[in-house]
């Protein structure tokens, strides 16, 4: 695949980057389902023995302040897309606070060092806990994504929140219909993929986290409508329902969460506008933005979807998304 020329300057290049992007990324959100926080009674224990399952290389993104940190410090774990939008938003709510970005490799240090995030890498040991840490790496790069987990918990100080990005894929619902935060999630053992973040949320509200579920997360360069583009023709069915939040939205429910404070809640994030995959396509080629035009999909016997509506996270929380649909975001009237 190569990259696709553009018509006009609002025209979208596509390339390889974008299509493993939403592979990798445009998994996440889980439900609303209230669980009293309650400190798990061998969290010294959990502590000890993650401690000493981390690297003992102790490396200081600032040496300078090592033995301090401010009340609306933030650490990001793995800070991609959405991580250092949740920065962006962060640091115009608490504009001298200092943010810190965890990553796998230090591929992208410099991008992160010029956005004024300080890099460090996976298994750092800091000197000191942080306030407020939010966890947005996808499971595709880890090898134990449930440690992982632990050990970007074991980064709080248990003071202003530790919120961890999920995905709506573990509600239990196929067939279409209406899903809210509400709704009961699929029984752990049925599937590898839902297993993996259920379990990782566990462990998030035993620490006294929260987690919020994300729906299928776009922007004009990266989402499922990029990808299906690239591939012209897809053997899935046209009428599969999905859901969607733009990045930016995506961020701004994150940060609203964290300013909360609150503890051992679960959130869902999304645009409560569901499309089908055809809906979807039909919006991207009306749209006029795309230079490369859509086939068809080919499938008749692949799952059906759910409908979501996250109306009770709004109330809650008193936000509403910046991006109401897929159609505003394209600039096309409803």
């Amino acid at each position: 695949m190569g990259i696709i020329s553009c018509v006009t300057p609002n025209t979208i290049n596509l390339t390889n980057t974008h299509i493993l992007s939403y592979k990798r990324s445009c998994f996440p959100s889980l439900s609303y389902l209230q669980y009293p926080f309650q400190k798990p009674k061998n969290l010294t224990k959990i502590k000890s023995t993650l401690s000493s399952m981390a690297t003992t290389n102790v490396e200081e993104p600032n040496p300078s302040s090592s033995n301090s940190v401010g009340e609306n410090d933030l650490l990001i774990v793995g800070p991609g897309v959405l991580g250092r939008l949740v920065a962006e938003k962060w640091r115009e709510e608490h504009p001298g606070c200092e943010i810190y970005g965890q990553t796998v490799s230090r591929d992208h240090h410099d991008e992160l060092i010029k956005m004024g995030i300080k890099p460090s890498v996976k298994g750092t040991q800091f000197a000191h806990h942080f306030p407020f840490v939010i966890f947005c790496a996808p499971p595709s790069r880890s090898p134990d994504y449930a440690v992982d987990v632990r050990l970007a918990a074991l980064n709080w100080n248990g003071e202003g929140s530790f919120l961890f990005t999920s995905s709506s894929a573990p509600y239990d619902c196929n067939d279409n219909g209406l899903c809210d935060e509400d709704t009961a999630v699929v029984p752990i053992g049925r599937s590898p993929r839902t297993d993996v973040l259920l379990k990782a949320e566990k462990l998030v509200l035993e620490f006294g986290g929260c987690v919020v579920r994300l729906a299928g997360l776009y922007k004009a360069d990266r989402g499922a409508h990029i990808y299906w583009l690239e591939k012209g023709t897809v053997e899935t069915r046209p009428d599969h329902i999905l859901n969607l939040i733009h990045y930016e939205d995506a961020a701004s429910l994150s940060v609203a969460i964290l300013k909360r404070k609150l503890r051992g809640r679960i959130f869902l994030g999304c645009d409560n506008h569901p499309l089908s995959r055809q809906e979807v396509m039909d919006l991207v080629d009306k749209s006029g933005k795309f230079s490369k035009k859509f086939d068809s999909f080919t499938g008749t016997n692949d799952s059906l979807g759910k409908r979501l509506n996250n109306s009770k996270t709004r109330k809650e929380l008193a936000w509403e998304p910046k991006y109401p649909s897929f159609a505003r975001f394209l600039g096309i009237s409803e």
